[in-house]
């Protein structure tokens, strides 16, 4: 799944938490976390699925599917 990392730093940053928040709770390292919103690499499915949950959004709002982030 390709994920949309501009629209993951911005859920981040509204979320007031820093990258290493994220990366403790998705149980990875900070610099695996920092390429993810830097679009250098996409997180094994899980992970983004665990991503969405977080940030209280849907999966495709976060791979760039739909611009709607509400869960359904």
């Amino acid at each position: 799944m390709v994920i949309s990392a501009e629209r993951l730093k911005k859920l981040r940053k509204a979320k007031n938490v820093y990258q290493k928040d994220v990366a403790e709770i998705l149980g990875i390292a900070e610099r695996n976390y920092r390429k993810y919103e830097a679009g250098k690499v996409d997180p094994q499915t899980s992970k983004t699925v665990m991503l969405a949950d977080y940030f209280d959004v849907s999966v495709d709002y976060l791979v760039g599917r739909s611009d709607d982030p509400k869960r359904r």
